[in-house]
């Protein structure tokens, strides 16, 4: 594993391993996030990286009969945001989340991104106005919704939809930001403009993203983790993973030998 000593580190898994009942989904993961990078992790169907993903924000506490063992620590604090005595709502406040499919809430356009600013007991109308608005600028999309901001947010295109989650989740200012295939039910038009979006984003956020689409984690992503069978086979830096990996089972899967 490359690690790089001048960048600062956002996060870091260490010795990761995860199960759903008597089944070990994740062994043994360790890798650094760093700040304002778009880390990608790659691999075929059911290797992890989706769990790998939803363990940042505790999302499989929603489940019964899972185990975490190992810790996701949130820098600069080094606080483990698997233990036991911290609250996942917190986590979830701290770690925004978009998911494979657009998701708006049954609420116009204007309540899906005031709803995290709520839900935190935000009370002032002009606050919240404010940071309304900001989000969907750096989502990309103040300039096609302002004027009916009102309406139900699911009469928007999907490619529109998915850029509104981008800022339901960034309404709340989260520290890391977790994307799960988030391109993966738009058309070509719209997978650019989420990828060009993605890109922009990196200046304020951390990114970890979840692609099946190769040419899109060696486009975006400043470092790419590939995953086997629950098992962190190689990180590096894209540019490297993609043209010089060192294990042979990346070389095979991004050449296209297995998937």
């Amino acid at each position: 594993m490359t690690t790089n000593t001048n960048l600062n580190l956002r996060a870091e898994v260490k010795d990761l391993s995860f199960s759903y009942g008597p089944k070990k989904v994740l062994n043994r993961v360790s890798m650094p996030i760093y700040e304002n990078r778009i880390t990608a992790l790659i691999g075929p169907s059911g290797c992890g990286k989706t769990t790998l993903l939803r363990c940042f924000n505790r999302m499989h506490d929603l489940y019964a009969a899972t185990n975490y063992d190992g810790e996701i620590l949130l820098h600069p604090e080094k606080r483990n945001v698997l233990a036991r005595d911290v609250d996942p709502m917190e986590v979830r406040m701290r770690i925004g989340m978009v998911f494979q499919k657009p998701n708006p809430f049954p609420k116009s356009i204007f309540e899906n991104v005031a709803y995290g600013l709520r839900v935190r007991g935000v009370r002032k109308r002009s606050f919240i106005e404010d940071r309304v608005e900001k989000s969907l600028q750096q989502a990309g999309l103040w300039s096609e919704v302002k004027d009916r901001l009102p309406s139900p947010a699911t009469a928007l295109s999907g490619g529109q939809q998915q850029r509104l989650c981008i800022a339901r989740a960034l309404a709340t200012e989260p520290e890391i930001l977790l994307l799960d295939e988030p391109t993966s039910a738009l058309d070509p038009i719209s997978t650019t403009h989420i990828e060009e979006l993605i890109t922009e984003l990196k200046k304020d956020w951390t990114i970890v993203i979840v692609t099946h689409n190769l040419h899109q984690a060696s486009r975006t992503a400043d470092y790419t983790a590939f995953m086997y069978l629950g098992d962190l086979i190689e990180f590096d830096t894209s540019d490297k993973l993609f043209t010089t990996p060192r294990d042979p089972r990346t070389e095979n899967y991004i050449t296209g030998r297995f998937g």
